[in-house]
């Protein structure tokens, strides 16, 4: 503070009380006139203390129609903040974080339809509509319409670890008892509380059904015969230490392998993908270290209906099936490590990632493998496919020439489809 102001506020502070005063009979005032309009709220009052009023905050339903009328008869207003106070870059240095307050932040955030400019809070209450009345006489919503009868549909939500679920059913269980002790058993051993940071993005579009895509991740026995990188430098293939496993209603699975040689033996005579003369120009593409208990280099869960979690080396990520129509879905990537990464394991983590995705060295060919067959399912809708390797049955396996878990899938599939 310079002496100027200073001495100018040294003349206000004689004045201090009497502006407080003042202050609090217009809020008097404005609390009268207000009361009854269920589209505002007023600012409470507590006993035993005396607001003095800097600002008169209120949160009404209209926010953009309110600060247009009140602009109309020259009345001042404006958003108080859009940003909460602990957020705004002036109090960076004290270190507050997201969700530090969360009332203060979910009144600062609202969601708005970009059609109509529907204006809705972070719980999903509609806070209000332009020209809910009309305008000059004209137009507007019905009398009787009310807001809080047009609600977002709210989804039951629960977290482990750092990852959020949604659904839009009622779930009847947990999500621990959902996944059962030996899923829950691999998803903890990726999600293990440590904090979790977003190393990217990446999003396509299959033309194929979207149960093709969970087929691909549940079935071991195509890897060894379709992937060239897989087969040719050991890093997911049949003739490995593997294993196939399932909860008890076959919805849920996961895929897990161990590292092998690049070798030419009884298996690999088998595999056209396999190349015994191919090698890699950068090794450190494919140069993992241990950082999970045992020794599984490659764990692929899939969780029913929609979700991938997958371990390949030191590349984390999860791929979400967002099913579009019969014969399409989007497949939305989210690459991560963690918080205590050195920058060296999050460069390994980043390096090895380019296996994966639209583009990656073994994804790709999943994705022509799908279009392929969802070009032969269609204009065939009396044929069947047959997924008989490693028997008919569902049942958790020591090895990776099997289809169980595709099996396993469909049994609960047609469980829940009423088939």
């Amino acid at each position: 503070m310079d002496g100027i102001q200073a001495a100018v506020l040294q003349i206000k502070l004689r004045h201090l009380e009497k502006g407080n005063q003042l202050r609090r009979g217009h809020a008097t005032h404005y609390d009268r006139v207000l009361n009854g309009i269920e589209e505002v709220t007023t600012p409470a009052r507590a006993e035993g203390v005396r607001h003095v009023y800097h600002i008169y905050a209120i949160r009404v339903q209209e926010k953009e129609e309110v600060i247009r009328l009140l602009g109309e008869k020259g009345i001042g207003c404006g958003i108080h903040y859009p940003v909460p106070i602990h957020l705004q870059e002036a109090y960076r240095s004290l270190g507050y974080q997201g969700g530090t307050f969360p009332i203060a932040e979910r009144s600062a955030k609202e969601f708005v339809c970009p059609y109509h400019q529907w204006t809705y809070d972070l719980d999903g209450t509609l806070l209000g509509l332009p020209f809910r009345r009309g305008y000059r006489g004209q137009g507007g919503m019905p009398a009787d319409f009310r807001p809080e009868e047009h609600a977002l549909q709210r989804l039951a939500v629960t977290q482990r670890h750092g990852v959020v679920f949604a659904s839009f059913g009622a779930p009847n269980e947990t999500l621990e008892t959902y996944l059962g002790d030996r899923m829950l058993g691999y998803f903890d051993r990726v999600f293990d509380g440590r904090e979790l940071v977003v190393l990217g993005y990446m999003r396509q579009r299959i033309p194929s059904n979207w149960k093709l895509m969970f087929e691909n991740i549940k079935d071991p026995y195509h890897a060894s015969l379709l992937h060239v990188f897989l087969v040719t430098f050991g890093l997911f293939r049949l003739d490995q230490q593997s294993a196939v496993e399932m909860d008890d209603a076959g919805r849920h699975a996961v895929l897990v392998s161990r590292k092998g040689a690049q070798e030419t033996n009884e298996a690999t005579a088998q595999m056209r993908a396999f190349k015994a003369n191919f090698a890699l120009r950068d090794k450190r593409l494919l140069d993992p270290v241990r950082e999970f208990p045992g020794d599984a280099t490659v764990v692929m869960q899939t969780l029913w209906p929609n979700l991938i979690v997958q371990q390949q080396s030191n590349t984390l990520a999860m791929r979400q099936i967002v099913p579009l129509d019969a014969r399409s879905f989007d497949l939305a990537w989210t690459f991560f490590g963690y918080a205590d990464d050195t920058p060296e394991m999050r460069q390994r983590r980043l390096r090895q990632a380019n296996l994966m995705g639209p583009a990656g060295l073994v994804s790709l060919d999943d994705s022509e493998a799908m279009l392929l067959s969802q070009a032969g399912i269609d204009g065939n809708d009396a044929a069947n496919c047959l997924v008989e390797m490693g028997g008919r049955g569902v049942a958790n396996e020591a090895h990776m020439v099997t289809e169980t878990a595709i099996r396993g899938f469909y049994q609960h599939y047609r469980s829940v489809m009423g088939l």
